[in-house]
């Protein structure tokens, strides 16, 4: 399979994610609106969830993906196995005294950590605490759930852990509809949302051990010892531990500042669910690809194909995630109307979310950019520097969120992260151009320029497109359904008929990926 194709693999089933995602969204929109327990939930959720991208999928699969690749590329299947072994025991000892000390101290970790101005509202910060505690062995299913995943993506078998998240969001939805049908209050909603994460999780882990068993591959635990191979793991985790989760420390850091403001929480939570789409679908394809690919390489020698990875990443990350924020930037306040307002979730609430997306969406571009970049130290297993850009961004965020939130309230957190973001992503390419560890090609460099071209007339013609039919976008459901479906419909087809036309885009890619596709579709259905 080609390179796009493993894309388009893992695109394809985060997209199925990212889309009951939007109705787990809708419905907790409708249910909880941006009360209370929508800000306790969302605080409550934050936390586990920092903890999984920090230690699960970000410090340890970026440190684990390129030991456990190059074990496979070295010394096959057994190696590997053995490696994966040590890890696992010592992986699973340290998730159960991290759980069991999250829990007896959450009190404490809520007031200074989670979201200290909730103190002020003793029943929210009470609720906050409950929540947290019931999702907090979330965190030790999904570790286990990315080791699995990082073997999986290692074996170069990206569908299965790709489709795994899809599991959280189907299962919320069923609580929601649960409640929503019999008519339970808010706060009992809430709780049904916590213990529903916490069964994700366990659904999430079971998925995966039945699917690494049926490729073949099986572990068993061992004594935990800190072999030299477990070692250098953990000297591999401890600079990735900043690199891999910088978005989700500078959104936590955002959910301190906004705890301040009644509702903000919920608003950059709703705002982020629709940004995180193109940045799921894109930028972890990207990223779940591309370490492993580049790791395999490097280990063979192949500096040519290092190279090639590098830059056919770049493209494909670029061509589709520019257009996607300029989308964003241009008419949030239609989509968020579109996505989200029924129920509890009012016009003006629409507002608040619409000027936040915009926000995040300056970003998005190089949010995607740090998974393309990032892998290019991580396969060299030069986890440091990286490191040390993150932690510039984190500051970065920090101060910007302080300066910004008394001038623009929560639109002000959401901008710092981007302005954040675009600073990493400056550093971490630059760094490469120097050490010449990345080159792009004059292809790729005239394939940006087309790109960046092409998004600019689509940002123009969705502009004029809305004054055009703001009348329709005002209108009832059902119009405003048809009228924003038909704008995008009408900027994407613009787009990728600049890009396609003009060559910005691999048209023989292109080609082979849609051959590819209608193989699949019109192969005959299996016994």
């Amino acid at each position: 399979m080609s390179l796009i194709g493993k894309f388009a693999s893992v695109g394809g089933a985060t997209m199925a994610s990212r889309i009951f995602g939007f109705v787990r969204e809708a419905l907790i929109g409708a249910a909880l609106g941006a009360g209370p327990v929508a800000d306790a939930f969302y605080a409550a959720f934050r936390f586990p969830n920092l903890f999984r991208r920090l230690f699960a999928e970000g410090a340890f699969n970026t440190a684990f993906i390129p030991l456990f690749a190059k074990e496979l590329e070295g010394d096959g299947m057994a190696g590997a196995r053995r490696f994966a072994e040590e890890v696992l025991s010592v992986l699973v000892v340290a998730l159960l005294v991290l759980s069991v000390l999250a829990i007896v101290f959450m009190p404490f970790l809520v007031g200074t950590v989670i979201a200290p101005a909730f103190a002020d509202t003793p029943d929210k910060f009470d609720l906050t605490v409950l929540m947290t505690r019931i999702m907090f062995p979330y965190l030790f299913c999904m570790s286990l759930v990315a080791m699995l995943s990082g073997i999986l993506n290692s074996m170069r078998r990206y569908f299965l852990a790709a489709i795994v998240p899809v599991l959280l969001n189907v299962i919320l939805i069923c609580v929601l509809v649960a409640a929503m049908t019999i008519g339970v209050e808010a706060r009992i909603t809430g709780l049904w949302l916590a213990w529903g994460v916490f069964a994700s999780g366990i659904a999430q882990l079971l998925f995966l051990m039945w699917g690494t068993h049926r490729q073949g591959y099986s572990m068993r635990l061992r004594r935990p010892r800190i072999t030299p191979a477990v070692r250098r793991l953990l000297v591999l985790m401890g600079p990735a531990l900043l690199t891999g989760g910088v978005t989700q420390i500078n959104l936590l850091v955002g959910q301190i500042i906004a705890s301040a403001q009644d509702g903000a929480i919920a608003l950059l939570n709703y705002a982020d669910r629709i940004n995180q789409l193109p940045l799921g679908v894109i930028g972890i394809a990207v990223g779940v690809v591309l370490l492993p690919e580049l790791a395999r390489s490097l280990k063979a020698g192949d500096e040519a194909d290092a190279q090639h990875l590098q830059n056919r990443s770049l493209e494909f990350a670029l061509g589709l995630t520019f257009p996607a924020a300029v989308g964003l930037v241009v008419m949030p306040a239609p989509i968020v109307a579109l996505l989200y307002e029924r129920g509890a979730f009012t016009a003006e609430t629409t507002d608040l979310t619409a000027a936040a997306l915009a926000a995040f969406a300056v970003g998005l571009p190089a949010y995607v950019l740090i998974k393309v970049f990032s892998p290019g130290f991580f396969a060299r297993e030069d986890m440091k520097t990286p490191m040390w850009f993150s932690m510039v961004a984190v500051v970065v965020n920090i101060v910007g969120a302080l300066a910004l939130f008394p001038v623009l309230g929560h639109v002000g957190l959401a901008l710092a992260t981007s302005i954040a973001a675009w600073i990493n992503v400056v550093l971490l390419a630059g760094t490469l151009w120097a050490r010449d560890a990345f080159r792009p090609s004059p292809a790729t460099l005239r394939r940006v320029a087309l790109i960046l071209f092409a998004g600019a007339v689509m940002g123009g013609a969705l502009w004029a497109l809305q004054v055009v039919s703001a009348a329709w976008l005002a209108g009832p459901k059902l119009l405003r359904l048809v009228t924003v479906l038909g704008i995008i419909g009408l900027a994407a087809v613009l787009y990728f008929g600049l890009v396609i036309a003009t060559g910005a885009l691999d048209r023989a890619q292109l080609m082979r990926l849609l051959r590819r596709r209608k193989r699949v579709k019109d192969a005959p259905p299996g016994p």
